[in-house]
């Protein structure tokens, strides 16, 4: 008796369609696939790179944090847009009136788009920033200050289209 209840109980708790996940995404049942297109650089003072870096650093997390197939163009959810801008300024000054540190801040815009549901559709800026010493050039610390930045803005894209939050 107790093997039968047990059986009649996984079966009918089997037909609902809650969507759980480890990283707390909430992705429709119904969705298979995803598609990042490349986000193009529209920021004057960023590296030529940048573009392709963020846009990878964004399929990476899709494919490797999600059970959906990544796909060039048409997806179930696809995630579109542009680099924005790219600053670095002071942010501190010393007595001297000298910087102390210094802030790289870099913004996208990203248009996300669901097919099963309107209402997750978004259009949004994300912006996040990194600070780093005056005593060194941007230059030998911008690789490290974009992969730091670029895995916030990820994540907040991330969270903003999947988390509902």
């Amino acid at each position: 008796m107790a093997i039968a209840y047990c059986l009649f109980t996984i079966a009918s708790l089997s037909g609902c369609k809650i969507h759980y996940s480890f990283n707390g995404a909430s992705i429709p049942p119904e969705a298979k696939t995803v598609s990042v297109q490349y986000f193009q650089n529209n920021a004057s003072l960023a590296p030529p790179t940048l573009s392709q870096i963020f846009t990878e650093a964004l399929r990476d997390r899709l494919s490797s944090q999600t059970r959906l197939g990544l796909v060039n163009k048409g997806g179930d959810l696809n995630f579109e847009g542009s680099v924005t801008s790219y600053t670095t300024a002071p942010i501190s000054l010393q007595s001297n009136d000298q910087s102390a540190s210094n802030r790289l801040t870099i913004t996208v815009n990203v248009k996300y788009t669901c097919t099963f549901d309107e209402k997750k559709n978004f259009e949004q800026s994300f912006s996040r920033f990194a600070d780093y010493p005056s005593t060194q050039s941007l230059t030998t610390v911008e690789e490290q200050l974009i992969k730091d930045i670029n895995e916030q803005l990820v994540q907040d894209i991330f969270n903003r289209a999947l988390n509902d939050w």
